[in-house]
């Protein structure tokens, strides 16, 4: 233990006796190691903006639609077919964290306030405190408003989007005018407050009001207790296909349903062939992301192929610097050699150099990653269409998640390592009169 210990130490001198040498080495794994963090957690970032932006707007990982032949506008469940979907999904044993209820108008509900009016394209009903986690993270132009919980809106509240407060010229307090249609196509309307204004501009969000279910239910003519949709949502939404196989065929033993569809076409195919009574159909979100999935899977490729483009840029470094570095102590090491250091111990100092310095320079591209980040979350995208549903709270920014930043420390250090691994072994194997000599390694 003590020989390490001096060997520790002896490591580090030489690291320090030899910086300038090893001055490009450490900025280009600086650097390369903030591009390849900056640029994947952006892209997690990016990921879970979509997801959640999606998962907030469709009301969970798993969506249970009701169709209802007698209705052609709007999406409907029965309390008694409510309890029909939970109860499939309680025997199929899916366990969601959270399962919500909305009842939706869709297309052509309107907002009237002072004279202006603004044509809405989702009038969404929903349960206050059951979507408190959806309501917790989003945005709202009140600093003082948290959360629907933390302040009640009740079944006379309304909350609507910042760019339709603007066109409104609407403020929180404002009591507004909703119309929609009945379900027998009758225009009928409410009077509602203004609880909560959402800065939300993006295709999820601008024409989108939120009243409670109760207060949307009595609007459309339907009972207390009715529905448009149940969401199911999962601690890991990547279970989300699997678990709605396994609801799919249970729920079909007990009420029509449709096939499990996987893209939007088909679900457009299927939603529109004839049927009778009440249909239930399971959607996950990936059916409604079919673009933008397709848009991420490219940034997936550019990321990869950037990823593979840094880390050949840190093993052409490492080679080249450490094959330098190396020829340099060649007489060095023999000497070493002639006082008593075996191959292993001259291993044990050149790779303790390079671990050193790895780690510094990892902690130093990790704080430049940060810089990195500040930098893009002050750009704005205003001029890319519909890029808003990448950003949070407008602003690009960076998802750190442990497991990626740990399999990128660990593909960096491979890299260097497999860069120095045979200079160092050659180096430290070589006859001692060739050390001496200063031929070349």
């Amino acid at each position: 233990m003590e020989k390490i210990i001096v060997l520790f130490k002896l490591g580090l001198k030489y690291l320090y006796r030899y910086r300038r040498r090893y001055s490009f080495l450490f900025a280009a794994l600086v650097f390369c190691f903030a591009i390849v963090t900056f640029i994947t957690s952006t892209k997690d970032s990016m990921s879970e903006n979509v997801y959640y932006s999606a998962q907030a707007h469709y009301a969970g990982d798993i969506i249970a639609l009701g169709y209802n032949s007698e209705f052609d506008f709007t999406n409907h469940f029965t309390a008694n077919e409510i309890s029909i979907v939970l109860n499939a999904a309680a025997d199929s044993k899916i366990n969601p964290k959270h399962t919500v209820f909305r009842t939706i108008f869709y297309d052509h509900g309107v907002v009237f306030f002072n004279g202006n009016s603004v044509i809405q394209k989702y009038v969404i009903g929903c349960d206050w405190e059951k979507e408190e986690h959806l309501f917790s993270k989003m945005d709202f132009l009140s600093k003082d408003f948290i959360s629907p919980v933390n302040h009640p809106v009740g079944d006379d509240g309304i909350i609507i989007s910042a760019p339709v407060a603007k066109e409104l010229g609407a403020e929180v307090g404002d009591s507004i005018i909703l119309e929609v249609e009945n379900r027998w196509n009758q225009k009928n309307t409410g009077q509602f407050i203004v609880k909560g204004i959402v800065q939300d501009s993006t295709i999820f969000g601008y024409y989108k009001v939120y009243i409670s279910r109760l207060s949307l239910n009595r609007l459309l003519l339907f009972n207390d207790d009715d529905c448009s949709i149940i969401g199911f949502f999962f601690n890991n939404p990547s279970v989300a296909e699997r678990n709605r196989s396994r609801l799919n065929p249970i729920l079909q033993e007990r009420m029509q349903t449709g096939p499990l569809v996987y893209d939007r076409e088909t679900r457009r195919e299927e939603t529109d062939k004839p049927f009778s009574g009440m249909k239930v159909f399971l959607f996950t979100l990936p059916i409604y992301l079919n673009e933008i999935a397709d848009l991420m899977n490219a940034m997936n490729l550019i990321t990869y192929f950037l990823y593979a483009i840094l880390l050949i840029i840190i093993f052409t470094s490492a080679a080249v610097t450490y094959h330098l570095i190396i020829h340099e102590r060649a007489k060095e090491m023999g000497i070493m050699r002639s006082i008593g250091f075996f191959g292993g111990d001259l291993r044990m100092v050149l790779w303790t150099e390079v671990i050193i310095l790895g780690i510094i320079s990892l902690f130093a591209g990790f704080l430049l990653s940060l810089v990195f980040s500040a930098i893009a979350s002050n750009i704005s995208f205003s001029w890319f269409p519909s890029f808003e549903i990448f950003l949070k709270n407008g602003r690009l920014s960076a998802l750190y998640l442990p497991g990626r930043i740990i399999a990128n420390i660990v593909l960096t250090l491979l890299t260097l390592a497999a860069a120095v691994i045979y200079p160092s072994l050659r180096a430290s194997t070589k006859r001692l009169p060739s050390l001496l000599s200063g031929e070349p390694l």
